[in-house]
């Protein structure tokens, strides 16, 4: 039987890139002729091999996050176990720890056990490698994270919005030296939440030169959020407000301004990610909410589509964040009533 190996070698391309021209993904117009006619050929079928090779697979499909003790992540999770269980589809949980070599070996045991489809929040916009399982023609879905330039399917955050909203609010609330402290650099969400804060901070000051004066990459932890903020309160003027880009973190934060004396909304402080104690604790703390649980599921009805058959072009899916106003925010000298902005 031709293989998608056999097609590519006579096309003189990669087994990827055949991948992608039978799937719909972004391929030159040349490369999808080449293909094609190296597919005619040779007597490849594509679509009755696809169905040969899902008939081949297991009935279980992986989900593979970075930390499953942020209760995104779990929130997460559970909307794709819930979406997988509507049909006879079991769901294996792999944690990364954002480590991208744990993460090839759980990729590598996802296609060694012919699993039937893989969900994938990654820990690496530039290291984590799908090529090997879209090449084999395994369905993938990018969760939350997704690779640079990873032709599969998609669902994702607003981040960027999410990230301009929550320093908008600050500067609105009266705070000037407003820091930001974001995840790994690589990781796209830590990118895309970093730059929605600089245009917000762009827009407030047009013609100021850029200053990063006030900007950390942390892990995405507590303790990661704990000596960023510990080193921002070292600086000659501290920062009056902190966005943290994600929850985690944001414990380390208020531990770190416990331990230096100050509470908001003194110091202002804004969550990416809410948390169900937000509301509890005082001051209540402001967050950006995020359909993590919507994220999960959605993510899980793309990959049961493509595990059925489906021939759709790839698709990228973005969820919108609603931005909760608490009184950690209150701004400098006062406190604001809890309200949602979008």
């Amino acid at each position: 039987m031709v293989t998608i190996q056999d097609v590519a070698r006579a096309a003189g391309v990669s087994p990827a890139t055949v991948s992608r021209v039978f799937n719909g993904g972004n391929v030159t117009p040349a490369r999808v002729q080449s293909v094609q006619q190296a597919a005619a050929a040779l007597g490849f079928a594509p679509n009755r091999l696809a169905r040969s090779l899902r008939k081949q697979r297991s009935s279980v499909i992986a989900l593979i996050i970075p930390d499953i003790e942020n209760p995104f992540f779990t929130s997460l999770a559970r909307g794709v176990e819930d979406a997988a269980q509507r049909t006879s589809l079991s769901v294996v949980l792999c944690n990364s720890d954002e480590d991208t070599d744990k993460e090839r070996r759980y990729l590598e045991v996802a296609l060694g056990e012919q699993m039937a489809g893989v969900i994938v929040a990654a820990a690496s916009q530039d290291e984590t490698d799908l090529g090997p399982l879209i090449a084999r023609g395994v369905p993938v879905v990018a969760v939350d994270r997704r690779p640079r330039d990873a032709e599969v399917d998609a669902v994702r955050l607003d981040d960027r919005h999410g990230g301009e909203a929550a320093t908008r609010h600050l500067l609105r609330a009266g705070y000037r030296r407003i820091a930001c402290i974001t995840g790994p650099q690589g990781a796209s969400t830590s990118e895309e939440r970093l730059a929605g804060h600089r245009e917000a901070l762009r827009a407030a000051r047009p013609g100021e030169a850029a200053d990063d004066t006030y900007v950390r990459h942390a892990d995405f932890r507590v303790e990661g959020g704990r000596a960023a903020m510990r080193d921002l309160l070292s600086l000659p003027e501290p920062p009056d407000a902190v966005f943290v880009a994600n929850n985690l973190m944001t414990i380390g934060v208020l531990d770190a301004l416990r331990e230096a004396g100050h509470t908001p909304p003194g110091v202002g402080v804004l969550s990416f990610g809410d948390v169900p104690w937000a509301s509890l604790v005082r001051p209540s703390l402001s967050a950006v909410e995020l359909p993590s649980y919507e994220l999960g599921r959605t993510a899980a009805d793309l990959l049961l589509q493509r595990i059925e058959g489906g021939e759709a072009p790839l698709q990228t899916v973005v969820l919108r964040t609603t931005l909760q106003v608490r009184e950690s925010t209150g701004g400098p000298t006062g406190d604001r009533p809890a309200v949602a902005e979008r």
